[in-house]
């Protein structure tokens, strides 16, 4: 490894550490959330995020925006969303007798999609090229996002009612599922102390967020983290948790390649969040839940017994012993 590139492998490092610090000042608690979705920045991922209404899920994401000054768009899925309503359409103008492209929300830099689940199966692949492509097709035409790019979508838990389930191509999609839960008792006194002191409403403020960097600097950041050291035995660790996955007893569906690959990904950038250059063992077993579970199907035996994915994965992790480093 050259001078030039340990000393910005150093520069990401701190700014990472920079806008970890900075998430941290908006939202009370939520630390494991907090990292996993910088993970997912870095990584040039996409998050899917559950759980019940009230958790902090857009303040999270305006507060993400904010650390890096970048745009910031939201669309509330209902069961009547179009999907030109994500991704914009043709408008014809009367004064100019021509079409003109108007874009929809997607075209920012972090999308907030809103209770994902609660919309057709139609208004839900709008949001598929863009997440795959990077770009939004209007009209037979392809318009490019600006990069950065992120979708964080979030669903209401499959139990509730006016829920559809998103299908295995589209959940594939996403790098992490990430379950936020409610605050503990701790964390929600301090939760209440921050959101009524001497403030009128419930109105989201990352007004104590500062800038760490500009959008251009989180591309620079994601190259750095797609070139982190991976060790061979680091490989082979996530073949053989991949692979068990597809053969365990009680699984009815196990992840594929892109499994592997999205852990590899999120690796290289959880190592980078820990301040390191290179991926550990460790990496892989920490964010092994957040890249898999949705990627896996339990048997309806299971299921009915009650069992959930979570503890099928840490059966199998335990199951596979981690190579010495």
């Amino acid at each position: 490894m050259t001078q030039a590139s340990r000393s910005h492998e150093d520069k990401a490092i701190d700014i990472v550490q920079r806008m970890r610090e900075e998430l941290a000042r908006a939202l009370v608690g939520q630390t494991q959330v907090i990292e996993e979705v910088l993970i997912a920045l870095l990584a040039a991922g996409h998050v899917l995020i559950e759980g019940v209404p009230g958790l902090g899920k857009t303040l999270l994401v305006q507060a993400l925006a904010k650390t890096f000054d970048g745009d910031f768009s939201r669309i509330q899925f209902t069961p009547d969303l179009m999907p030109s309503d994500v991704t914009g359409h043709a408008l014809y103008d009367l004064k100019t007798e021509s079409f003109h492209i108007r874009k929809g929300p997607v075209f920012t830099h972090l999308l907030l999609a809103d209770e994902i689940n609660r919309a057709p199966a139609k208004s839900q692949a709008a949001l598929l090229e863009v997440m795959q492509e990077q770009q939004v097709t209007i009209e037979g035409k392809g318009f490019k996002v600006a990069a950065p790019f992120m979708t964080l979508a979030t669903q209401n838990p499959v139990e509730q009612e006016g829920t559809y389930p998103l299908p295995e191509a589209q959940l594939d999609r996403f790098l992490f599922k990430i379950h936020i839960d409610y605050p503990t008792e701790t964390e929600e006194i301090r939760l209440l102390k921050q959101v009524t002191s001497a403030k009128i409403g419930d109105k989201l403020d990352v007004s104590q967020v500062n800038p760490v960097v500009k959008p251009e600097n989180v591309v620079s950041l994601q190259r750095i983290t797609a070139g982190l050291q991976v060790d061979e035995k680091i490989y082979e660790y996530v073949v053989q948790i991949v692979a068990a996955t597809r053969s365990w007893p009680g699984i009815s569906m196990g992840a594929g390649p892109r499994g592997s690959i999205s852990l590899i990904r999120a690796a290289r950038a959880a190592a980078l969040l820990a301040g390191r250059c290179f991926v550990l063992p460790d990496d892989i077993k920490n964010i092994a839940f957040a890249t898999l579970r949705h990627r896996m199907a339990l048997s309806p035996e299971l299921e009915i017994e009650g069992h959930a994915v979570d503890n099928v994965l840490r059966a199998v992790l335990e199951k596979i012993p981690a190579p010495r480093m």
